[in-house]
């Protein structure tokens, strides 16, 4: 299929008619792959950086968090608009466009970028049930398990709603949050005195930009929408979706990096995480001891076993998009990984590995933070595709140009200039 011939395409000057409005012929069809990916990314990597952030720097991380929202946006919003308008996913579209070589690049970035998935989750698990006494010799061989299930037999949309509402207990740190009360003017001074010169403080930001962006959001969204095969006219919907995810999730860590200052914070600098599991223990003054540990273990469980099932599906569409012979047929619409003994082999193994790394580690904290930093560093060669094939493989209305591409391209490079930044100062 290719980018200019496709079923979602036609008439561009009737297609930016159609995208303005809100409500179009199976609009609310739209409604799902924006919010979905975006709460799959509030996982167990996303809370730890975030209450890290708030036990070790306070407040001064906050604007970062909130700056990102209209970044996150435009990249997902430009991943919607391509799997709407192409009918294809983001690896068979990078395939067509720039090549093999290129596309098999794209790849390597997601594969990395599930496999740190998968450790940050693996780390949720273990954290959770060291909560309860449970070594880790048990709960990531079962965690493990239960993930290869859901490849083996297909089922993995049932279980990925399901573990998102049971995620849904991360909003009691919107309780946590609001009930910390912060005092606005200690929450300004943090925020316009950051430590640019600190090492840690910089690594720390690249942790909170990996944990926002992450290359399989981008594969993910873009295939599920193209594989709905809808109107023209659904782009307001896939926009107003985009939107409603970047800024619940944004908020979302806000309230996580909120809750975990006000409780874990003291001095001029805290001391950070001794555990995953004392981020529980943030929402023990609102919620009663128990209570917390039960609602801050159901909620990291919840997200992370989404995003471990969200990050898998979106390398099986990524491998089957670039791999097929026949891309001109259902292009994001295979299986592709889950189809194949081989590369379910190949996950697997995956799956091992990374629960092997989190068995042996002895800072959980710490693999967390270093899993994000990595996702930083891999995000400018996905948003540059991104930013390429919107500005290129759409029809002159729809496509990125101008001021519009101008501001991409601005954003895009602030955002991995703080990765890049964070990830070497970290190193030194």
């Amino acid at each position: 299929m290719t980018p200019i011939d496709g079923p979602a395409q036609g008439d561009g000057a009737a297609q930016a008619a159609a995208a303005r409005s809100f409500w179009p012929p199976h609009g609310l069809a739209a409604w799902g792959p924006g919010l979905l990916v975006m709460l799959s990314d509030t996982d167990a990597g996303n809370v730890v950086a975030a209450a890290q952030a708030g036990a070790q720097w306070n407040f001064r991380l906050l604007p970062l968090i909130l700056a990102l929202i209209p970044a996150l946006y435009l990249v997902q919003e430009l991943a919607g608009r391509l799997g709407l308008f192409t009918g294809d996913g983001f690896g068979a579209l990078v395939r067509s466009r720039f090549g093999a070589p290129v596309a098999l690049l794209a790849l390597a970035g997601l594969a990395a970028a599930t496999f740190g998935t998968l450790v940050t989750e693996f780390t949720g698990v273990a954290g959770v049930g060291e909560l309860y006494g449970l070594p880790r010799d048990l709960t990531l061989p079962a965690a493990g398990l239960a993930l290869i299930a859901v490849a083996a037999t297909g089922s993995h949309r049932k279980v990925e709603r399901a573990a998102l509402a049971v995620g849904l207990f991360e909003c009691a740190f919107l309780v946590v949050a609001w009930k910390a009360r912060p005092h606005p003017v200690a929450m300004i001074r943090d925020m316009v005195h950051a430590p640019l010169g600190d090492r840690n403080f910089l690594f720390l930001a690249a942790a909170i930009v990996g944990s926002v962006f992450n290359p399989w959001m981008v594969f993910y969204q873009q295939a599920a929408t193209a594989r709905r095969g809808m109107t023209p006219g659904a782009l307001a919907a896939i926009r107003a979706d985009t939107a409603l995810g970047a800024v619940v999730t944004q908020v979302l860590t806000g309230a996580v990096l909120v809750a975990a200052a006000a409780a874990l914070y003291a001095g001029d600098r805290g001391r950070g995480l001794a555990s995953i599991g004392e981020i529980g223990h943030s929402l023990a003054a609102v919620l009663g001891r128990d209570s917390a540990l039960l609602v801050f273990s159901l909620g990291v469980l919840g997200a992370s076993f989404a995003a471990a099932i969200v990050a898998s599906l979106a390398l099986a569409w990524g491998v089957g998009e670039i791999f097929s012979a026949r891309r001109g047929e259902g292009a994001g619409r295979r299986a592709g990984l889950f189809d194949s003994r081989r590369f379910l082999a190949l996950y697997a193994v995956g799956i091992g590995g990374a629960a092997a790394l989190v068995r042996f580690a002895s800072d959980l904290v710490w693999l967390n933070i270093a899993a994000q930093v990595g996702n930083a560093l891999v995000f400018p060669l996905v948003v540059g595709l991104l930013i390429a094939l919107a500005a290129g493989a759409l029809s002159p209305p729809l496509r990125l140009r101008g001021a519009g591409l101008a501001i991409m391209i601005v954003l895009a490079t602030s955002v991995g200039l703080v990765g890049l930044i964070g990830a070497i100062a970290g190193a030194l």
